[in-house]
């Protein structure tokens, strides 16, 4: 096996005159330009102190910046702590101790949010923008960071050129390569530990499935955050080395500006959470369905086949028109939008995988997809239900192989809880699989509810229904003694749109719980819907806290 550090030289030197990073509306870095950074960042971590596996944390919004801090610190050696930004300052400040970092890169935002009293053992602060210092507190750090030009003018007089790069390349597979904090819905984060195995294992994944339609200088947008594994391996890591363009949304992604940025750069491939499809389906297209025309037409079995063709051609082109398919996964996804887009043969297919795993542990190309399934395992991993009827009884889903992490770090009790003795990792899902190796999603083990007579609710699989019901946003179903109640967001601006007021709203949930309710067997009704005058909390991957609704 390659050493990682090896790939990442390689692509580098490969593609040296290529746009490789691009902040929309904002700077663009070749690789070579990429690579000069990285030495210069490796100038001031030598200078400065820091040791082969250090710990150096991440914590701003994507950016180029942030992904050049980020693989100088892999190919210095160090072990790097990606941090979503949009955790509260006393998280972040809890992960950098925790971590034991000794240097904090930020990006803007996160500069004026974090206090540095609360993170004694830092040694420095460094803004991601520019690469300044924020704060310094040893005189070796302060030096680097000040003669910095001068150290790198002294090391390489001429030029800096390709045959320069020379990154760090004796990593062990078993050798620490990150530590991700999960964002966790339980309200309690853990650090996972990613060797460079499972970076490698992804890699070498995407590489097999996804190798023949990304090449050198195709395109590709970063919308998920690259502090989490998904939009690391997905939206950058693998891109990267395969020689693509990636361009950041730097600024929060609002639907607006996603579907300005599909138009503008229209992209290869497409990775995305089921939320973002889902808007922009509810949005931009099921509102067209509605039409008497469309309806009319969708009626006539011959003309509808055209017509749906037509739609499919309108949906492709709300995501740039070019791309192969996109890849969903991070979150259940919604049935209805799922079938209609199976129904007009949209390219789109479901994958599923953990933080554990760095993250991927099953996927199918969209065109062997089976529509509710999200694939089957990858390379390097083999899957399994803990159960004594797979294909028909749900139960615990567990996975072993490359891409499965060390363990969570300083944590041996809930590293022993979810890895077993024989390397199997524990996923906390609940699936069953069929004949074919297809895994069925069913719900997380720790959201499961226990009806009256100790049947099994997935709260997620009623969610699902009620979230594809007459002006519901979201939702969550909770249990209060033994009944069932559901939390309802509803969907204000649509009832503002129609003329509508809170009774009407009411009476509208009240109908949407009766034909809910008629299809559910007894132990899953409801008995209540709730309305919620604002949207549900959620995590950065944008899960629900179902932790905080009781």
């Amino acid at each position: 096996m390659t050493s990682f550090n090896e790939i990442i030289e390689k692509s580098i030197i490969d593609n040296w005159d290529l746009d490789a990073l691009t902040d929309y509306k904002g700077i663009t870095l070749q690789f070579h330009d990429v690579a000069r950074k990285i030495e210069k960042l490796h100038i001031m971590f030598e200078n400065s102190g820091v040791q082969r596996g250090d710990k150096i944390a991440l914590c701003g919004r994507n950016s180029a910046h942030w992904a050049v801090a980020f693989l100088a610190t892999l190919t210095y050696g160090a072990v790097a702590v990606p941090i979503l930004h949009e955790f509260t300052p006393e998280q972040i400040h809890n992960i950098v101790n925790h971590s034991e970092s000794k240097i904090l890169f930020v990006g803007d935002i996160v500069a004026t949010q974090v206090d540095a009293t609360k993170m004694p053992a830092l040694e420095g602060i460094i803004n991601i923008p520019d690469y300044s210092l924020a704060l310094s507190r040893t005189d070796k750090l302060t030096y680097a960071r000040e003669h910095l030009n001068e150290m790198f003018g002294r090391k390489y007089p001429k030029y800096f050129r390709r045959q320069h790069v020379s990154y760090y390349h004796e990593q062990r597979p078993d050798e620490l390569a990150l530590i991700n904090y999960t964002s966790g819905t339980t309200g309690f984060s853990k650090g996972v530990m990613i060797p460079y195995r499972a970076m490698w294992g992804n890699y070498d994944f995407a590489v097999n499935v996804l190798g023949k339609v990304l090449r050198r200088g195709d395109r590709v947008i970063s919308i998920l955050p690259m502090a989490h594994m998904y939009g690391m391996a997905f939206e950058f890591i693998f891109e990267f080395l395969q020689g693509c363009h990636i361009f950041y949304l730097t600024r929060i992604p609002s639907p607006a500006i996603i579907a300005q940025a599909f138009a503008d750069v229209q992209p290869q491939i497409i990775i995305a959470v089921p939320l973002v499809i889902e808007k922009i389906i509810r949005k931009k297209v099921f509102p067209k369905l509605q039409t008497g025309k469309v309806r009319l037409l969708r009626n006539i079995p011959l003309i509808n086949k055209k017509v749906e063709e037509k739609i499919c051609e309108q949906v492709k082109q709300a995501f740039g028109g070019k791309f192969y398919e996109i890849i969903i996964g991070g979150a259940a996804f919604n049935q209805e939008v799922e079938q209609f887009l199976h129904r007009i043969n949209f390219p789109y297919t479901v994958g599923y995988g953990a933080t554990e795993c760095a993250p991927i542990i099953c996927y199918a190309d969209y065109q062997s997809f089976v529509p509710g399934s999200c694939g089957r395992a990858v390379v390097h991993m083999e899957v399994k239900i803990d159960s004594p009827d797979p294909a028909n009884v749900p139960g615990e889903i567990l996975a072993r192989g490359t891409n499965v992490m060390l363990g969570y770090y300083k944590n041996e009790e809930a590293t022993r809880q979810t890895i077993d003795k024989d390397g199997w990792y524990h996923t906390g899902d609940l699936g069953t699989m069929d004949s074919y190796g297809n895994v069925f999603i069913k719900g997380r083990s720790k959201n499961m509810l226990l009806g009256p007579s100790g049947q099994n609710i997935y709260p997620e699989e009623i969610e699902d229904r009620l979230n594809s019901m007459p002006l519901v946003v979201e939702s969550v179903v909770v249990q209060r003694d033994t009944k069932l109640v559901g939390l309802v967001y509803p969907d204000f601006d649509e009832a503002k749109n129609m003329g509508i007021g809170k009774a009407d709203i009411e009476a509208q949930m009240q109908q949407n719980m009766q034909d809910l309710n008629a299809t559910q067997p007894a132990y899953c009704k409801l008995s209540a819907i709730e309305i919620q005058n604002t949207e549900f909390e959620k995590t950065p991957k944008k899960s629900i806290k179902r932790y905080m609704y009781k």
